[in-house]
């Protein structure tokens, strides 16, 4: 934990004597407890970008990267701070779309630190901004980002505008708002990003992605099914989403169906995650929950192997709980009854140790917990939501904890609630010995 005390900590934060508070009452709660770092940023309502993309800066500085959005103008900013949240530099000016309040802009960095990459348009008309922060100079490319590889460009995204016009984040079903047409899936799926020169290419269609998946024909049948009850023009809302790559940047997973189709269009559920090598040539079906199985936020491991999520228990598949998969499909194993739904990772420098988080009553709670065990070793709890229940869908009056370890393990950066404005709190992890 950096600083002298809790109470040095505090004090600073408040301004010193005679200073300006910045602080509400709840995040003073936050800052009294040891293992807590609070980061305000005075008139911002901010996040990081996912749990599967770190924010801490790739040379060693402790730089951080987020997002803050004024609520006022209705203006985001990507923010820069330094190891001790001092805002270094502020770039952009963009208008909030409802993905924000989930995922700020999408902020990530360059391999050497020197630059970073932002979603800069709306979800019709979709663009990504590399600034670089040296120079200042900006290059655009039109589409979305969700996180530049750790190896640097080329980058591998999909499109958000779908995810939301199919009902994602409880907007309803809105396919005019769909900056490709669902059905179109020849014309969209994984897409490959570059700025020098600018461009993006559709690399892996979602109709390639049929075409290859093992359970193609169930899901042709479904299809089908949903065209004769809905008209010829209809179908499943299939799409690929939610492309996220390892630390190292040797594969990536992308996922596969109609994750957040709303309800009432009466279709069922496709669930599939694929890995591949940057190329995309060296695909697998690493985990299905598709029809009568389900599981949410797989991601990779620290080991850049395996993958970890929630998934079907192996002794009871009507029960959800924390698994692990080998990127090949292979290994599927429960690690724990642990079964919130929550974002689950593993730490860079102790791969035994798992976090993730759950919801509570009161707000929410960031879990530890032993991988070789799967007992729960601590937790945290954080507040995430305004008012007496968490709102549902994408605002400004709830959160995803979202928690990310750093490079280096001893800290884990979430996205928390205190108040008006939500607020970067960094945790000193437990220690697990090996």
């Amino acid at each position: 934990m950096e600083g002298n005390s809790t109470f040095d900590q505090a004090f600073s934060l408040m301004g010193g004597s005679g200073g300006t508070c910045c602080l509400s009452f709840e995040e003073m709660k936050l800052v009294a407890q040891p293992n807590i770092r609070v980061l305000p940023i005075p008139e911002r309502w901010c996040v990081h970008s996912y749990y599967s993309l770190c924010p801490y800066a790739p040379d060693g500085s402790g730089r951080i990267l987020i997002s803050g959005v004024s609520l006022e103008s209705q203006k985001a900013e990507v923010l820069v701070l330094s190891a001790d949240g001092t805002v270094l530099h502020r770039i952009g000016s963009v208008e909030v779309t409802p993905s924000y309040w989930h995922t700020g802009l999408w902020q990530s960095w360059s391999p050497d630190g020197n630059a970073v990459y932002y979603q800069s348009g709306t979800h019709l008309e979709p663009r990504t901004t590399r600034h670089d922060l040296i120079s200042g100079k900006e290059i655009h490319v039109d589409g979305d980002i969700e996180g530049m590889p750790p190896r640097g460009e080329i980058g591998l995204s999909c499109s958000h505008g779908m995810l939301y016009a199919a009902g994602y984040g409880g907007n309803g079903y809105h396919p005019e708002r769909s900056p490709v047409p669902f059905q179109e899936r020849s014309a969209h799926g994984v897409s490959r990003t570059s700025f020098f020169p600018p461009q993006i290419e559709l690399a892996l269609s979602t109709q390639e992605i049929l075409d290859r998946h093992p359970q193609r024909e169930q899901i042709l049948e479904a299809d089908s099914a949903i065209q004769r009850r809905l008209g010829e023009d209809e179908g499943l809302t299939l799409m690929s989403y939610c492309v996220r790559w390892n630390r190292s940047g040797s594969r990536c997973l992308f996922f596969f169906g109609n994750h957040c189709v709303v309800k009432d269009r009466g279709e069922p559920k496709i669930t599939s995650i694929f890995t591949a090598d940057p190329e995309l040539r060296d695909l697998h079906l690493a985990v299905d929950c598709s029809f009568d199985r389900f599981g949410v936020h797989w991601s990779w491991q620290a080991d850049d192997e395996n993958l970890i999520g929630y998934g079907p228990d192996p002794d009871n598949p009507t029960k959800l709980c924390l698994a692990e998969v080998r990127y090949d499909g292979t290994g599927y194993r429960k690690i724990s009854d642990h079964a919130s739904g929550g974002h689950p990772s593993t730490s860079p420098v102790d791969h035994n140790l798992v976090v993730t988080d759950e919801g509570s009553a009161e707000g929410g709670n960031v879990v530890f917990l032993s991988k070789r065990t799967g007992e729960i070793i601590e937790r945290v709890p954080l507040p995430k939501f305004v008012g007496e229940s968490e709102p549902k869908g994408r605002n400004a009056l709830r959160v995803c904890h979202h928690p990310v370890f750093n490079h280096q393990g001893d800290r884990v950066l979430c996205n928390s609630l205190p108040g008006e404005f939500a607020t970067m709190v960094e945790i000193t992890p437990p220690s697990l010995s090996t």
